[in-house]
């Protein structure tokens, strides 16, 4: 049996959905015939109505008990007896207004007109525009103000039922008391109050009637964190034939506290229904609907309702409230997550430390076995004695026993030495020596007999021992017994079962502490790693916003969200020199903050200096701030970074950068696929991004010379057609970095090489058209390609010519020129259809600009120096040399691996200065200036290795030739090793004092960057990247200190001999200068 549901039921129903279930309303139908009667409200999400964000909160239905007035007759005598005490309902009124307390409710104003007549204050909702708004008619009392109460509608509760006898004293009672209830005169008032109230309401809902208002609320000024009444008229809406009717709402455009509320029909003339709403104290604005709570509702032609609320918050601090939410929020997640990170580690590390004693209980079950099976075989040829050789007394023992040991060195290799000793252990010399005595002479006929007091060591199941000349470490002469050793049993040694239990528990233990050593030594020290990682890239970032601050500043530094900052810019310096006005034009999150950019600002003189200032507020959901300068109010000339515009990070904000997805199309990788600096960066800078919270992969041919031992989780991915070819799909990981191998089936990188074929080109421009075909048959869609050099620049056009609409409609193209001299006319190509072109220094980007592949395409270029990866070239954590070092302890370090090296290589040891090359031998690197380097470090008494190969076999042979030549003469000074060697270059790094590096052109150059890493001071000539990343020690301190740096090398002009010899006099003389005061 079918039943109408409860208020309650309903309450529940509704109780905590979320705003965006209630949202957008107004694109409901106004009707729509019932095909039955209303059981109850149907969840609105299910009819799509949401408009806005998900809220941050639910709403809750309040708490208050339902009021429930007793329903009174219309014409009730005892309210005439009353009159005689409230004579007109203006005293009514009045009374009303001078109570404190009746039924929750506090004082109310009315107004008296200047004719003398009285009107009680109506307010009304009406339609206006797009929004419904709340209005007071002009003949009504102005305001009227409600702080609290329940009186208003009828069929509601109240914490106490009222009776009507115990409000107003029958007639037959007189002027008696009710108990508990005071006096009549008060009685009186309170019935006299609660009736001036409905009446009031009453006068309200007519007046709106007759206005053809169909909603109005009471009071009329809604307030925060207060109630207020709305009432409904049904019979003028599309709810005219439903029985039940409910309220939904929310707060501020239905972004805060959704509500869901049930209407109760009110008893004065009319059609009118009601309920009580708490406004929240974070409120602006209430926005509402009606609904049977099924599928039909009143939503003011599609406009939704809503009434203005005051004293709380504005839009703009209801949005900081939101944000502040949002943060709590985050941390809260962020503390829950930490914690389930916390409990999963502590899960994992059990597990491991369960599996690390599994195995340790293995393994010395394994060594026991070992060690059973070996001396069980050398029990077998043990005795007690031999005659005529050794034999022992007592002739019965056991471990700890004094034994006297007997023996005959007549015709043995001892006979003619002065001392005779015994070297001692126990249990095939478990432990080593244990056992060291020197013999003294028996005194015994018929041989030479000697003999030495031995202690049997506990534990021992048998004793071994050889005679020596002399002590462990002096003996030159020794009676091993042919080799064998001799070897006694002890007769009444510990029964071998509980032995060899104690020896396994004996070894289980030694395995758990040498574990427990290299598990801490090994946690220090990734937590060592991660403390000096941190450290590093604090600073990193420090050096970054002060390397502009010839510019651009802030105070503070830090640009923290939710405060604000000042920023400082030196015009001095710029297009705007000189300029009257500076204006300053910001935004934030890359200019597509939700507020959009911030209003121009004219920037304020700074006394006494250049420099001008703009303070603006950072909000609490920026990420990063974006500006750019212009000299007038709607722009004019701008400086803009040349096209790059001013980006600052922003820290402590609520949002976190929305991550892109970067695919690599590049033929190099390091440590897999290197030939130069190109592998490197496509790795370091990888991974780099990919620390920053973006999604990196990258597509590499899968040549047949692959270093695949490098590769993890290497697999088959997939497989497709494309250009005649059956193309393979291989995956693996490569430094933590997604890798995907392209191998084409017709064998085109089954050459055994990665550059060098005549076919070069074709191979190359093949693979970039299969690589993208992979993107597009695999679905993914990258924000961004990035292309490096001539062998991938085919990449570029590709895309904008085919896949911009065949899949990859999304993808930005960039392209980055690591060096010019190769495959000009492809570079010129893909600079044209590139979004970006980069290249890998800033110098370098000078260098060539006015060559006619990048001259037409400035706009678009830029010059970023490259950086290495300080995971992969870390000396604290280097497995390629002998020591681990930091700043703290370089100077032992060095001098660890400077002697590693030294004797790696048959050089001398000597603290004369080392002088590393590591290079491509080509003439690109300045081959003569290396030559004349070598012999110039000889002539100033150091020493030289130089590690590298040249790709040109003349070059090759000349520097085999001058090998020969310098080992030769030099053999103990220099060392030239014409070969590629990972392992040994680090350590010449490590070991090295200085390194050199003289290209004719370096478009950016890592040598000189890991050397400074490792703590080799570079040697350089003042071109590209070079120039940019080493300030001589002599002549660049103003330029190193612009930029936030100290100097931290030797660099030169020209390329002749003389500019060589000028940088490595003086390094070489410090180096000297440097062993002399720490002599």
């Amino acid at each position: 049996m079918s039943a109408t549901p409860t208020a309650m039921e309903l309450q529940r129903t509704f109780l905590g959905r979320e705003t965006s279930e209630a949202q957008n309303y107004s694109r409901r139908r106004q009707r729509k015939s019932p095909t039955s009667k209303s059981k109850g409200p149907t969840h609105p999400a299910s009819k799509g109505f949401y408009r806005g964000p998900m809220p941050l909160s639910q709403a809750k239905t309040s708490g208050q008990k339902k009021v429930q007035i007793v329903k009174e007759e219309e014409e009730d005598p005892d309210i005439s007896n009353s009159s005689e005490n409230v004579d007109s309902l203006e005293e009514m009124v009045q009374a009303s207004c001078e109570s404190n307390s009746y039924l929750g409710h506090n004082k109310r104003t009315h107004e008296i007109k200047e004719n003398g007549s009285e009107t009680l204050g109506t307010e009304s909702v009406v339609m206006d525009g797009e929004k419904t708004r709340l209005v007071t008619n002009s003949k009504d009392v102005e305001d009227v103000e409600e702080i609290g109460g329940e009186i208003g509608s009828r069929g509601k509760q109240v914490d106490t039922k009222l009776d009507s006898e115990q409000i107003i004293g029958r007639g037959d009672k007189g002027g008696d008391e009710k108990p508990g209830m005071g006096g009549a005169s008060e009685e009186t008032n309170l019935r006299a109050q609660e009736m001036a109230h409905k009446r009031l309401l009453a006068d309200l809902a007519d007046e709106n009637r007759l206005n053809g208002n169909k909603v109005f609320t009471y009071p009329k000024v809604a307030k925060s964190n207060q109630d207020i009444e709305v009432f409904l008229d049904r019979s003028m809406t599309s709810l005219g034939n439903e029985s039940n009717l409910y309220i939904m709402g929310a707060f501020n455009d239905w972004r805060w506290k959704s509500f869901t509320k049930e209407l109760s029909k009110m008893d004065f003339p009319g059609d009118w229904w009601s309920c009580r709403v708490h406004i929240p104290k974070e409120a602006y604005k209430m926005d509402f609907v009606f609904l049977n709570g099924r599928d039909i509702y009143e939503n003011n032609n599609s406009k939704d309702f809503e009434v203005p609320v005051e004293g709380g918050m504005d839009t703009f601090a209801f949005e900081d409230f939101l944000l502040e939410e949002r943060r709590r929020e985050l941390e809260k997640l962020a503390a829950e997550q930490a914690a389930k990170e916390r409990k999963a580690a502590e899960q994992r590390r059990l597990e491991e430390e369960k599996a690390a004693n599994d195995e340790d209980k293995a393994q010395a079950k394994i060594e026991v076995e070992k060690r059973r099976e070996k001396i069980n075989h050398i029990k077998h040829k043990a005795v007690l004695s031999v005659d005529n050789l050794w034999s022992m007394e007592p002739f019965e023992f056991k471990g700890g026993d004094k034994v006297r040991l007997y023996y005959n060195c007549a015709s043995r290799p001892v006979a003619h030495s002065k001392e005779v000793w015994i070297h001692g252990g126990y249990n095939n010399w478990q432990g080593g020596i244990s056992i060291v005595e020197i013999l003294s002479t028996a005194g015994i006929e018929d041989g030479d007999w000697w003999y030495a007091y031995v202690i049997v060591p506990d534990g021992a199941l048998l004793l071994d021992w050889v005679f020596a000349d002399g002590p462990p470490g002096s003996a030159g002469v020794y009676d091993n017994n042919d080799f064998q050793d001799f070897h006694a049993i002890v007769p009444r040694a510990t029964p071998e079962g509980l032995y060899w239990a104690e020896e396994e528990h004996r070894i289980y233990r030694e395995l758990q502490q040498e574990r427990k050593l290299r598990e801490d030594a090994k946690r220090a020290k990734a937590e060592r790693t991660a403390v000096m990682k941190t450290e590093t890239k604090e600073k990193t970032r420090k050096i970054f916003l002060l390397s502009q601050r010839n510019i651009v500043c802030t105070e503070p530094l830090d640009v923290q969200a939710g405060r604000p900052v000042t920023v400082f810019y030196n015009p001095s310096n710029t297009v705007l020199s000189g300029k009257p006005e500076v204006w300053f034009k910001c935004s934030f999150n890359r200019w597509a903050h939700r507020l959009g950019p911030l209003p121009p600002q004219k920037m304020i003189a700074v006394d006494g200096g250049s420099h001008v200032k703009a303070t603006v507020k950072v909000p609490l959901d920026a990420y990063m701030m974006d500006f750019v300068f212009c000299e007038r109010e709607d722009g004019g000339a701008y400086d803009n970074k040349n096209g790059m515009d001013y980006h600052i990070p922003v820290v402590g904000g609520v949002m976190k950068e929305p991550p892109m997805h970067v695919v690599h199309v590049a033929v190099e990788m390091a440590p897999i696929a290197k030939v130069g600096g190109l592998g490197d960066v496509v790795t370091s800078l990888s991974r780099a991004v990919q620390d920053l919270g973006h999604a990196v992969d990258i597509i590499l041919p899968k040549y047949d010379c692959l270093n695949l031992s490098k590769v993890k989780d290497f697999r088959f991915h997939s497989e497709y057609s494309w250009g005649g070819c059956q193309i393979k799909v291989w995956f693996g990981k490569v430094e933590s970095l997604s890798v995907y191998f392209i191998e084409p089936q017709n064998g085109m990188f089954w050459a055994g090489c990665i550059y060098g074929c005549r076919t070069d080109g074709d191979r190359f421009a093949f693979f970039c058209h299969a690589a993208l075909e992979f993107l597009v048959q695999s679905d993914f869609q990258p924000d961004i390609v990035h292309c490096h050099d001539w062998s991938s620049a085919p990449v570029s056009w590709l895309i904008k010519d085919n896949y911009k609409h065949y899949g990859l409609s999304n993808a930005r193209v960039v392209f980055t020129i690591h060096n010019l001299e190769f495959g000009t006319n492809l570079i010129s190509k893909a600079m044209a259809y590139a979004d970006k072109a980069t290249t890998v220094s800033f110098t370098y980007s000078k260098e060539v600009s006015m060559n006619p592949a990048i001259a037409p395409h400035l706009h678009k270029f830029h010059g970023i120096l490259n950086g290495i990866d300080p995971d992969i070239w870390d000396p604290f954590n280097d497995p390629f040399i002998p020591m681990s070092y930091t700043s703290d302890n370089v100077v032992e370090g060095k001098r660890a691996a400077k002697d590693a090296l030294q004797q790696l290589l048959g050089l001398k040891k000597s603290d004369h200065p080392l002088v590393g090359i590591i290079t491509r031998l080509t003439v690109q690197k300045g081959i003569h200036l290396i030559k004349h380097a070598i012999w110039r470090t000889l002539e100033r008494n150091g020493q030289v290795v130089l590690l590298g190969s040249a790709p040109d076999p003349r070059i090759q042979g000349e520097f085999s030739d001058l090998a020969n030549q310098l080992h030769n003469i030099h053999g103990d000074r220099a060392r030239l090793c014409l070969t590629y060697d990972e392992p040994l270059s680090h350590l010449i790094y490590a070991g090295a004092d200085f390194t050199l590096v003289p290209s004719l052109f370096e478009p950016c150059g890592l040598t000189q960057l890991v050397a400074m890493r490792y703590g080799s001071i570079p040697v350089v000539r003042k071109t590209g990247g070079l120039y940019d990343t080493v300030f001589d020690v002599d002549h660049d301190k103003q330029r190193a200190q612009v930029q936030g740096l100290e100097p931290n090398g030797f660099n030169f002009d020209g390329a002749d001999f003389a500019g060589v010899d000028y940088a490595l006099n003086r390094s070489v003389n410090l180096i000297e200068w440097y062993s002399y005061v720490t002599a």
